[in-house]
């Protein structure tokens, strides 16, 4: 138990996707400006990552590796992951038009999100188990949220502040990443000190 809390804790914090691994980075800049969005972007995002680790790492395991099938992870996986992004849009064009129209093309982008491939892709990288990659999933997906809903308060925050004419647009949301990111430097070394 002790396990997979620090498991979860450093997949929040310490190895954050988006702001230790800079994986996942096209969302976190293009659906962050409303906090609603953000929200409902990671949802889907951690949806897709925890059942793309539960169909991901039997297949893996039982399928490819005992067969020498390995070369072929990187190509299953994103099938895998694409018949769930599209299992996700129809869920959200049927049940939530407006978050559905909200996220536009950043939805079906969550195929190609390199984050969701990286969770399960390091899952094995790491050696964890099944129960412990879909924690890591689970922690990935909670720190991409967290990730999101800070950078969609910083940029609402930015909207309403008087921001000097050259660093309006891109630029000043480039900075503002750089700083969010920064933050979570702070977190560094605590899933090793958590327990200790």
């Amino acid at each position: 138990m002790k396990m997979m809390l620090v498991i979860l804790v450093s997949a929040i914090l310490t190895e954050n996707f988006v702001l230790s691994k800079f994986l996942g980075i096209c969302p976190f800049l293009g659906v962050s400006k409303k906090l609603g969005t953000a929200v409902g972007m990671s949802a889907a995002v951690t949806f897709v990552m925890v059942l793309a680790t539960a169909a991901t790492y039997p297949l893996y395991a039982y399928l490819l590796a005992p067969n020498g099938l390995d070369y072929l992870q990187t190509v299953a996986f994103i099938l895998v992951i694409a018949a769930l992004v599209q299992l996700v849009e129809i869920v959200l064009r049927k049940f939530s038009p407006a978050l559905y129209n909200a996220l536009g093309i950043y939805l079906p982008l969550i195929t190609t999100n390199c984050a969701v491939l990286g969770v399960t892709l390091l899952n094995f990288t790491k050696g964890y188990t099944y129960g412990q990659s879909l924690i890591n999933a689970l922690g990935a997906g909670l720190g991409f949220m967290l990730a999101m809903v800070l950078f969609a308060g910083v940029r609402e925050r930015i909207e309403a502040c008087d921001v000097p004419e050259a660093l309006k647009g891109l630029p000043i949301t480039l900075i503002a990443a750089s700083l969010v990111s920064l933050t979570f430097l702070g977190f560094s070394g605590i899933a090793n000190n958590l327990f200790a």
